[in-house]
């Protein structure tokens, strides 16, 4: 059997200013960097779904036709010259090459500059080049917000079950299982039901109830016969699809695919104020990390200015926190993406005292930049690879980076921006995690997954960012009158 197989992920985040380019795709931000042909089969050592996909492809004996893999860091909508690029070149493979199958590695939230329904389309476009009978399946982040085009032309779609997100090749290898059920001729039937209100990205970790129950509950409910989904959604896409749902495809028969789906939405509603979030400001995350006993590191995540969200990595809230605080125990915060911070402290050499205005993002009014002193206390290349679970064994390339300090505060600073998934990150610049009393990373909830071991305590704090961590606090235009923006809420 033939497959066809390519990826392009992008989490949209419409209240973000900048969008996504070509060239943000060419880098990959925190992902690995885009590839084409045979280069896609070098995914199969990484944690993504492509790769999880792959391994299973190679299993069973497929041959498999590598098109193109992208992904960038989310943030405003992706550029239409992008996205007609990369969906052409999937497209037109997808026409000439005559599969016999067809799998797509996507997110599920991507929204272009001329498409809201991003994933959408693409499915659209792909299913009129290889026409109606070629199976056509696709995984997906657990933050999608799923549309109708999606489920009316693929014949299969499961997402990620965990967040931090340390089943993204399982859930490959889980549509490589769907796919050959639609190879050998079985049916299956679909439901599928939205959930009427948003829930706030923190509120889907799924170390924590009410996610963790709601997913570790997936396999027993659906049995031997059922495949059910649950997409949190992504709370910062302002277009009308956005929110969670619930879907299961099934082999035994509509009503019964039906009855599945109902009890995952039962479960999901029930006593919805379980949803809503609660967060600290940025000197109370501090103050209480300093005062919290035990050994490790307290973590705290400033969610709001998470680059895996939208965020620009950037707003100063919480380092103005941490150069505020008393004491010298040792602080860290990274990473901040600041390039011209980079440039004039590595002009000025390592060692060396340089005054500098540090961070600030425009866009987020009244942060302004840190203006200060600042020791240079390293240099890197910001090449790293990943060893946590999460995009475990990934190589990023953030570019120029430094290691600076004020005080007692260690600050990781970067040319490029990527999302604190991993402590290799810190360590790029000679900053070791296990030895910070207070860690602050820009990441609202992956970095649990290699944080999470060493961490004394986790806090979530909501200091100025580009992501509201409250989907309330955001101004919706296109959302649907029929969704909550507030879990609970009347």
């Amino acid at each position: 059997m033939r497959i066809l197989v390519a990826g392009f992920q992008h989490e949209t985040n419409t209240f973000a200013p900048a969008p996504a380019t070509y060239a943000n795709f060419e880098n990959g931000e925190g992902f690995p960097a885009l590839r084409r042909g045979t280069a896609l089969f070098d995914l199969e050592q990484v944690n993504l779904p492509a790769g999880g996909f792959l391994a299973e492809a190679r299993r069973r004996g497929w041959a498999v036709l590598p098109v193109i893999w992208a992904a960038a860091s989310p943030s405003g909508p992706v550029e239409a010259e992008t996205y007609e690029r990369i969906v052409g070149e999937i497209v037109d493979a997808a026409r000439s090459s005559a599969p016999d199958a067809v799998y797509l590695d996507l997110h599920g939230a991507m929204v272009a500059e001329h498409h809201d329904d991003g994933e959408g389309e693409l499915l659209t476009r792909v299913r009129a080049a290889v026409g109606p009978n070629v199976p056509v399946v696709a995984s997906l982040d657990l933050h999608a917000n799923m549309s109708e085009a999606m489920f009316a032309v693929a014949d299969a779609l499961v997402c990620y079950r965990t967040y931090p997100h340390v089943d993204m090749a399982e859930t490959g290898a889980r549509a490589a299982g769907l796919l050959a059920r639609l190879a050998a001729g079985e049916r299956l039937e679909l439901a599928w039901r939205r959930i009427p209100f948003l829930i706030p990205v923190n509120s889907g970790c799924t170390d924590l109830d009410p996610a963790r129950s709601v997913y570790s509950g997936l396999d027993a409910l659906g049995g031997a016969t059922a495949f059910p989904s649950f997409a949190a959604g992504f709370p910062a896409a302002d277009i009308a699809d956005c929110g969670p749902s619930v879907w299961a495809y099934g082999t035994g028969g509509a009503a019964a695919v039906a009855e599945v789906v109902d009890e995952l939405y039962a479960e999901v509603v029930r006593d919805e104020s379980r949803w809503a979030v609660s967060l600290l400001d940025p000197v109370e995350a501090v103050d209480r990390a300093l005062t919290t006993p035990g050994t490790g590191p307290v973590v705290i995540a400033d969610t709001q200015d998470n680059p895996g969200v939208g965020g620009s990595a950037r707003t100063t809230g919480l380092l103005r926190a941490l150069l505020a605080a008393r004491g010298d125990e040792p602080k860290a915060i990274g990473l901040i993406t600041d390039p011209a911070a980079v440039a004039a402290a590595l002009s000025a050499g390592v060692g060396a005292s340089v005054d500098l205005a540090l961070g600030g993002e425009a866009a987020v009014p009244g942060d302004e930049p840190v203006r200060g002193r600042f020791v240079v206390e390293a240099r890197s290349d910001g090449r790293c690879r990943f060893d946590g679970p999460m995009l475990h064994g990934t190589e990023v390339d953030l570019g120029a980076s430094a290691r600076l300090r004020s005080g007692s505060v260690l600050i990781a600073v970067t040319t490029g921006r990527t999302q604190v998934f991993d402590r290799n990150l810190f360590r790029m610049v000679g900053i070791e995690p296990e030895e910070q009393r207070v860690l602050v990373v820009k990441s609202s909830v992956h970095f649990r997954g290699d944080f999470g071991p060493i961490a004394r305590e986790i806090l979530v704090a909501r200091s100025p960012g580009l992501m509201a961590a409250d989907p309330a606090d955001l101004t919706w235009k296109k959302l649907s009158g029929a969704i909550r923006v507030t879990p609970g809420a009347a």
